[in-house]
């Protein structure tokens, strides 16, 4: 164990704070960066001081050349349980409206920059996904869900509106009547029913979970990265575009992505047409042999 590792469990068995930069933990490995909430003892509660420190580890990780994929999960029983009601809320509140403003700006923030993230993104819910925990939810490309896994906006339950985004959340990942019953009753869904919503993509059996993202992972890596890039902006902008205004985004966008990574489009012809050693529909063309 590191010495900020057991720092960090010293202060979780004590009840004594965690440290700031404690509250994230991150490991890479085989082009996948493994990024955790961490703070368990809350579980993984979203402070003020976690929201900081995320914003500095995706920066971190989002250029480096040993990371390919970014996968968003949570230590211990939980993914995130949403916002700290004490910390996040009742504390900035007291402080008045400037602390609550830049509260705001710290989490909205690393949201927004996941959401627009340079490598593919996945949430791997390992647990509780309340409330402010639907933010990184759907701020990730991807997500696969324990099927034990606990998702809830309680928010109506303590007499407030689910904010934050996650009303924005529910209404575009799920159909409106849906929606609509998940927002008012305040009553929990599993990770099964939170697959049939359309709240993630997947929910598998807890000691598969892993296992299952890992394998979606490396089926990204294989991807050429500036058309991973340009997909998953272009999936993003053109859900809000009439037709017409799609078509004209995605020809820009395919222009300037062929601009920027001509060669990679080129060399996935040649071996498609000239070599006829892969097959578009059955999988990525080798990129180590891109000049």
């Amino acid at each position: 164990m590191s010495k900020q590792s057991a720092t960090a469990a010293k202060a979780a068995n004590t009840g004594a704070e965690r440290a700031e930069e404690d509250t994230v933990a991150y490991d890479v490995r085989d082009g996948i960066a493994w990024v955790k909430f961490n703070r368990p003892e809350k579980r993984n509660c979203m402070s003020p001081k976690l929201n900081r420190q995320m914003m500095r580890v995706l920066e971190a990780l989002e250029f480096r050349d040993d990371v390919g994929v970014l996968v968003l999960t949570g230590e211990g029983s939980a993914w995130s349980a949403g916002m700290d009601l004490k910390e996040y809320f009742r504390e900035n509140e007291a402080k008045g409206l400037g602390a609550v403003r830049q509260s705001q700006r710290e989490s909205y923030g690393w949201w927004r920059a996941l959401r627009w993230y340079q490598k593919p993104t996945i949430a791997m819910v390992n647990g509780w996904c309340f409330g402010g925990g639907y933010g990184p939810l759907y701020a990730c490309d991807l997500a696969f869900a324990d099927e034990s896994a606990q998702f809830g906006l309680s928010e109506i339950n303590w007499g407030i509106l689910p904010g934050g985004g996650a009303t924005k959340v529910a209404t575009d990942l799920m159909p409106f009547r849906k929606a609509m019953y998940h927002a008012m009753m305040g009553e929990n869904v599993d990770g099964k029913t939170a697959a049939e919503w359309g709240l993630v993509n997947e929910a598998l059996p807890a000691d598969q979970l892993e296992a299952r993202v890992t394998e979606v992972a490396k089926v990204l890596l294989e991807k050429n990265p500036v058309a991973l890039k340009a997909t998953k902006d272009a999936i993003r902008r053109v859900r809000e575009m009439t037709y017409d205004n799609a078509e004209d985004f995605l020809v820009r966008a395919q222009e300037a992505a062929n601009s920027f990574d001509n060669d990679g489009r080129k060399e996935g012809i040649r071996q498609f047409i000239d070599e006829k050693s892969y097959k578009p529909g059955l999988g990525a063309y080798d990129k180590s042999r891109q000049s």
